[in-house]
């Protein structure tokens, strides 16, 4: 499979993307509400409250996601969907403490593009992935990138919090995996017109 990949740089560079996307939104996912109460001091009952925004929105997201990729394409879809990330990123490093409304205007933010980034994420790389039986193979390899992109996330946020004693510096380095994957997609875009020219 790996030596497969060498001989398809626009598979390659989509699961770059991919393995740096998954680093930021699954660690986003798993230390929201941790952020949310140690940094932003939220009472734990708009946590609850944010969580269940962030579920209902995931809702219309995901179709309205799916709109816009059918309207441009997969790959423009997921960069404007990473490009929010980042806003998120940078809305969450400077939001106040103690701020519910602000809080909960991110999480409507988060659930609007997390509904729909992961299933694109996955429908794309099956259209990028060439002719073949063996798709366990393929999506083996996508499945452990997303597992280990998950591991090193965590870790980079809980090291991060750890050396400089605060949060909210791991959000901004949760903002650089997003701006190298977007990096990554652009190179994807180009790298898949090259291929559609020749």
């Amino acid at each position: 499979m790996a030596q497969q990949l060498v001989h398809m740089p626009v598979l390659k560079r989509f699961l770059l993307s991919f393995f740096f996307i998954s680093m930021g939104v699954q660690t986003v996912m798993l230390a929201a509400t941790l952020y949310g109460k140690s940094e932003l001091q939220i009472p734990t009952q708009s946590l609850i409250i944010a969580i269940l925004i962030i579920q209902l929105i995931a809702i219309p997201g995901a179709f309205t996601i799916a709109w816009l990729s059918k309207k441009t394409s997969n790959l423009f879809a997921l960069s404007v969907c990473v490009f929010v990330w980042i806003g998120i990123c940078i809305s969450a490093y400077f939001m106040p403490a103690k701020n519910n409304t602000a809080f909960y205007i991110l999480a409507i933010t988060v659930g609007f593009v997390m509904g729909g980034i992961q299933s694109l994420s996955r429908s794309t790389y099956a259209k990028l992935m060439p002719e073949t039986r063996d798709t366990a193979s393929f999506f083996s390899f996508y499945d452990v990138s997303e597992k280990i992109a998950l591991v090193i996330g965590m870790f980079s946020f809980g090291i991060i919090t750890e050396i400089t004693g605060s949060q909210r510096n791991s959000v901004l380095a949760l903002m650089t995996f997003f701006i190298i994957s977007l990096l990554s997609l652009f190179l994807t875009r180009l790298s898949l017109k090259k291929h559609h020219s020749k």
